[in-house]
C-alpha cells in the first residue's frame, strides 16, 4: 500500500509486532508524535504511554510502551522499548499497586527516593491504567 510503511516494535524478550501500518502515534519525552508514511528521518526517546497502530487494512490497535527509542527512515520504523503490553494482557491489580508504590516514594522525604526511577514508575503504571 502506498500510503503504508513498516513497523516493527522490539522488546529485549521478543518481536512485539511487526507489519505494514499507515499510521503509528505514541509519546516522545517531548510530547506525542505521529508518524505517517514518508516521514522525515528521526531519532527520538521515548516514554511510557498509550501507543496508537493504524494497520494498512484500516484496524486500531493500542498497546502499552515504556521507554525506549523509536528510528524512523525511509518509510521504516524500529520502535525499540523495554515492554510491550496488549490491553488484554495487563493485570490491573499489578498496575495499581505499581500506582500506589510510586506515589508513595514521591511523598516521601526526597532524599531517600531516587526521584526520576518514582516517577517513570508513575508513568508506567499510569498508562497502563489509563488503558485497561
Amino acid at each position: 500500500m502506498a500510503n503504508a510503511f513498516k513497523l516493527t516494535i522490539l522488546t529485549p524478550e521478543k518481536e512485539f509486532y511487526t507489519g505494514e501500518v499507515v499510521e503509528l502515534i505514541t509519546g516522545t519525552t517531548q510530547g506525542r508524535i505521529g508518524i505517517l508514511s514518508n516521514h522525515m528521518p528521526l531519532v527520538t526517546p521515548l516514554r511510557p504511554a498509550i501507543t496508537e497502530i493504524t494497520t494498512s487494512d484500516g484496524k486500531e490497535l493500542k498497546a502499552f510502551t515504556s521507554s525506549g527509542i523509536l528510528d524512523v527512515k525511509d518509510n521504516v520504523v524500529e520502535f525499540l522499548c523495554d515492554s510491550c503490553e496488549w490491553p488484554e494482557d495487563i493485570d490491573l491489580d499489578r498496575a495499581k499497586s505499581a500506582k500506589d508504590r510510586a506515589e508513595h516514594r514521591l511523598n516521601e522525604s526526597k532524599h531517600d527516593v531516587d526521584v526520576k526511577r518514582a516517577e517513570l514508575a508513575l508513568a508506567r503504571a499510569m498508562a497502563r491504567i489509563n488503558l485497561k
